[in-house]
C-alpha cells in the first residue's frame, strides 16, 4: 500500500454538484477531489432533469417556498435549516450563473420558471430544458479543471475512513495500481445516493450508498434513513436504470391515466401535482390492482413536448414512443434518499474532521418527503457552508491507520431484498425478513457487506418507525404517530438491534 501525506489538505470524495461546488468554494486553498469515474460520468447530478427550486418570481418569496417545503416534509423538516437553505436559494442561482451555467431565460432575460408538484408557485429554474443537471455539471467540471488549486484524482474508489481518537485520520482508496492511503484530518463526503441498492431506480447503479457505509464504519450517526423517495413516473420498460419522466411534464399539464383512460388521481387533493409520496402510492396501488398506468402528454405539452423536454423525448423515441401521440407507460422507481449522514448547519458529522454535503447528508431540509427540485438547491447552498467550515478548521497532519484493502462493493445480493421490503409500501414482517438476510450479509466481510450494512440500517430504522409519514408507509401502522420525531441510528446500534431480533427472525418465512 502506498501512502500519500497531503500535508493537511482536505479530501473531497465525490464528483457531483456537491463535491465540485465545495472544491470551488475552497479555492484558493489546495484540495484533493476524488472521483470513482471521470468527472460527471456517473454522477446522479448529471441526470437531474427538474432543476433548482428558488423563489425568484414576483409572486413568490422564501417564506412561501418554506411553507411548501414544510408541508411536503410532513412534519419532519428542521424548520431552521430549511429556512436558512431556502433563503439562500436565489443567491445560489446567481453563483451557478457566475460559474457559467446557462439557465433557460425568457426574452426579458430573467430565468424561465417552471412548476412541479406541491409547489404553490412557479419557482423551478431549468438549464437546457430537462438537461439541467447535465448543463450544471458541464459548467462546474470546466471550472474545476481550470482551477489550479484543485487536484482531481479520477478512477479511485474510497474503501474506508481511518479514525484516531475520534477524529478523521485519512482515506483508504483503491486505484489502478492498488490501495493508496491519503493521510488527512479533513474529509468531505459528497458521494450521492442509494439507487444501486434497488432493482428499479432512476439513478446510476454505481450509487449504492458507499458514502453512508464509509461514515457508518467510521462511527458516524445517520439520520432519517427510512425515508426514501420513489418517483411516480419512471418510464416502464426493461432498461435499468429507469428513465425518469420529470415532474415538470405534469407541471406543464400532462395527466396520469390508466388503460381505460381514467384519471384515477381525480379524487386526490392536488391530483397529478400532489406530493410525490401520495402520487407514488396511488400509482403503486393501481398497478397492484392489475391496472396499467400511463402519462398522457398528448394535449399538454402536446406538440411542444420535444422542444421542452428533449432528453425525455429522445428516451421515449428509443422505446418506440412519441409523447405527442402516444401514452407513456410509467411506474414508481427509487429516486432520492431524504436520509443520510447526520450533519449540523455547517455540514459537520458526529466524527471530528468528517463533513458531508449533498444527497449523502441529512440536513433536515427534506423531512419525510423531499419537495421537488429542492435537492440541487440544497447541494449548492450547503457546499458553501461546508467549505466555510473547512476553511476555519486547522489542518492536521496524520499518519496511516489502515493496513489492509477491502473489496469493491457489490450490491447485487442486496437489491431484491430492499426492493421487496423497503419499497413504496412496507410492513413489519417484510422488514424483519429482510433484516435477517441483511444481517448475515453485513457480517460476511465480502463485497456485499457494505451495501448490506447500509440496507440493514435502513431496514432497522424503518422497523423502529411504527407509523406512516411521508415516503415511509407501513400497512401495519398506517397512521401518523402523535409526535413527529426524526430518527438517528449508528451501524453498531443497527447490528445490535438486528441480533436481538434474530430469535424472532428465525420464525419469519
Amino acid at each position: 500500500m502506498s501512502v500519500e501525506d497531503l500535508g493537511g489538505r482536505p479530501v473531497i470524495i465525490g464528483g457531483g454538484i456537491a463535491g465540485l461546488m465545495t472544491a470551488l468554494h475552497l479555492a484558493p486553498e489546495p484540495v484533493l477531489l476524488l472521483s470513482r469515474t471521470p468527472l460527471g460520468a456517473e454522477a446522479s447530478s448529471a441526470w437531474a432533469q427538474g432543476g433548482l427550486a428558488a423563489s425568484l418570481g414576483d409572486d413568490d418569496d422564501p417564506a412561501l417556498h418554506l411553507a411548501d417545503t414544510l408541508a411536503a416534509g410532513d412534519g419532519l423538516c428542521d424548520g431552521e435549516m430549511a429556512s436558512r437553505i431556502l433563503n439562500a436559494a436565489p443567491g445560489a442561482i446567481e453563483t451557478l450563473a457566475g460559474f457559467g451555467v446557462r439557465f433557460d431565460r425568457i426574452p426579458e432575460g430573467t430565468p424561465r420558471l417552471g412548476l412541479e408538484a406541491a409547489h404553490s408557485r412557479r419557482r423551478i429554474v431549468h438549464a437546457d430544458g430537462d438537461g439541467s443537471g447535465r448543463e450544471i455539471m458541464r459548467a462546474l467540471v470546466a471550472a474545476v479543471r481550470s482551477t489550479p488549486t484543485i487536484e482531481v484524482v479520477e478512477g479511485f474508489e474510497a474503501r474506508r475512513l481511518a479514525v484516531e481518537d475520534g477524529r478523521i485520520a485519512g482515506v483508504l482508496m483503491s486505484g489502478p495500481a492498488g490501495p493508496v492511503f491519503f493521510a488527512t484530518g479533513r474529509v468531505v463526503l459528497a458521494t450521492g445516493g442509494i439507487g444501486g441498492l434497488f432493482d428499479d431506480s432512476t439513478n446510476p447503479l454505481g450509487s449504492c450508498g458507499q458514502g453512508l457505509a464509509l461514515a457508518a464504519r467510521a462511527g458516524a450517526a445517520l439520520a432519517d434513513l427510512e425515508f426514501i423517495q420513489f418517483h411516480p413516473t419512471a418510464l416502464d420498460g426493461s432498461n435499468r436504470p429507469m428513465t425518469l419522466i420529470s415532474e415538470a411534464v405534469r407541471g406543464e399539464g400532462a395527466t396520469i391515466v390508466d388503460e381505460t383512460g381514467r384519471r384515477f388521481l381525480d379524487g386526490v387533493r392536488g391530483a397529478e401535482l400532489a406530493p410525490r409520496d401520495i402520487v407514488a402510492r396511488a400509482v403503486w396501488n393501481h398497478l397492484a390492482d392489475g391496472h396499467r398506468v400511463f402519462l398522457d402528454a398528448r394535449e399538454k405539452p402536446g406538440p411542444a413536448f420535444a422542444g421542452q423536454f428533449p432528453t425525455i423525448a429522445s428516451a421515449c423515441s428509443k422505446a418506440g414512443l412519441d409523447p405527442a401521440r402516444d401514452l407513456i407507460p410509467v411506474r414508481p422507481a427509487q429516486h432520492y434518499h431524504m436520509g443520510g449522514v447526520a450533519v449540523d448547519g455547517s455540514g459537520r458529522t458526529s466524527v471530528a474532521g468528517l463533513l458531508a454535503c449533498g444527497e449523502v447528508a441529512s440536513t433536515g431540509l427534506h423531512g419525510a418527503n423531499r419537495l421537488a427540485s429542492n435537492s440541487l438547491t440544497e447541494a449548492v447552498v450547503c457546499a458553501r457552508c461546508v467549505a466555510e467550515s473547512l476553511s476555519g478548521t486547522p489542518a492536521r497532519r496524520t499518519k496511516p491507520a489502515i493496513a489492509s484493502d477491502y473489496p469493491s462493493p457489490d450490491p447485487t445480493p442486496v437489491r431484491p431484498l430492499l426492493s421487496r421490503a423497503l419499497g413504496v409500501v412496507r410492513d413489519g414482517e417484510g422488514l424483519k425478513a429482510a433484516a435477517r438476510t441483511l444481517l448475515a450479509l453485513a457480517e460476511r466481510k465480502d463485497a456485499a457487506s457494505d451495501p448490506a450494512a447500509v440496507g440493514l440500517m435502513i431496514a432497522m430504522a424503518a422497523l423502529q418507525r411504527r407509523e406512516s409519514r411521508g415516503a415511509h408507509y407501513r400497512t401495519d401502522f398506517p397512521d401518523h404517530a402523535a409526535v413527529a420525531r426524526r430518527s438517528e441510528i449508528t451501524l453498531q446500534a443497527a447490528l445490535a438491534a438486528a441480533r436481538e431480533l434474530a430469535p424472532a427472525l428465525e420464525s419469519v418465512t
